[in-house]
C-alpha cells in the first residue's frame, strides 16, 4: 500500500501545496542518495605478515603460522588490498551490509593476531568436595572424579589447539581463535553441573581469560 499510495501522489504531484510536493521531491533525492554511498573499511597489514585474496577466499601469513578462510559476502560486498591495508567495501549503506563488513572485519583482525601473536585462553580448575583429576588423552580432555562420579567425563580438543595444564591452570593456545574458544567451550560445558544447587556446587572448569581479556 505505501509504494501505490507513492506513486498515486507522484502522478498528479502539480496538484499538491508546493510545501508538500517539495517534502516529496527531496525525500526521493535522499532515498537515491542512500542507494548510492556505499561504506569501506579498513584493516591494517603489520610488518611482516603476508595476505593473499582470491575472491572471498583469505589467507594470512605470520611468524606463528598460516590460516585460510572463505567468507560468504555476497555480490554487493568486495574485498581487496591497497598498500598496507584489506579494505572490505560495499555498495550499499544499509544495515546488513554494515553489519557483515563489521563480521568480517573482525574476523580478519582475529587472523591478523593469530599468525602474529598466538590466541590464548586461560581456565581455571575448580572444586571443593570431590578433588578431580584433569588430563589430556590424544584429542581429548579426561576429567576424572568429577563430583566423584565413577565414569569420566571428557571434552573433544579442536585440531590446531594446544593444551597445557599446570596444577589448577589450564591454558589453550592456538592461531585460530575460534577454534581455541570452542575449544574452551567444550571443556566448560563438560563440566557443567545438572540437578544440584549451584550455589552449593561450584565444582568446574571455569574460562577465567579470553586472549588476555580477564573474565569478571
Amino acid at each position: 500500500m505505501g509504494n501505490y499510495s507513492l506513486m498515486s501522489i507522484n502522478a498528479d504531484s502539480t496538484a499538491l501545496p508546493s510545501k508538500l510536493r517539495n517534502g516529496v521531491s527531496d525525500k526521493m533525492t535522499q532515498n537515491k542518495k542512500k542507494g548510492k554511498n556505499g561504506v569501506e573499511l579498513g584493516v591494517e597489514i603489520p610488518s611482516g605478515v603476508e595476505i593473499s585474496i582470491d575472491g572471498s577466499v583469505i589467507k594470512v601469513k605470520g611468524e606463528r603460522g598460516e590460516l585460510k578462510r572463505e567468507f560468504s559476502l555476497g555480490k554487493a560486498i568486495a574485498i581487496n588490498q591497497k598498500d598496507s591495508k584489506i579494505l572490505l567495501s560495499s555498495k550499499f549503506s544499509r544495515r546488513r551490509e554494515k553489519e557483515i563488513l563489521g563480521t568480517t572485519k573482525g574476523h580478519i583482525q582475529n587472523m591478523i593476531n593469530g599468525v602474529t601473536k598466538g590466541i590464548v585462553y586461560k581456565m581455571k580448575i575448580v572444586y571443593s568436595h570431590f578433588p578431580m583429576t584433569v588430563k589430556v588423552q590424544g584429542n581429548r580432555i579426561s576429567i576424572d572424579n568429577f563430583l566423584g562420579e565413577k565414569h569420566p567425563r571428557t571434552a573433544e580438543i579442536l585440531s590446531g589447539v594446544t593444551v597445557e595444564i599446570k596444577g589448577q591452570d589450564i591454558n589453550l593456545g592456538g592461531l585460530d581463535k575460534e577454534v581455541v574458544s570452542q575449544t574452551a567451550a567444550n571443556i566448560e560445558q563438560a563440566t557443567k553441573i545438572r540437578d544440584r544447587d549451584p550455589r552449593v556446587f561450584q565444582d568446574g572448569i571455569y574460562i577465567v581469560e579470553k586472549d588476555g581479556k580477564a573474565i569478571v
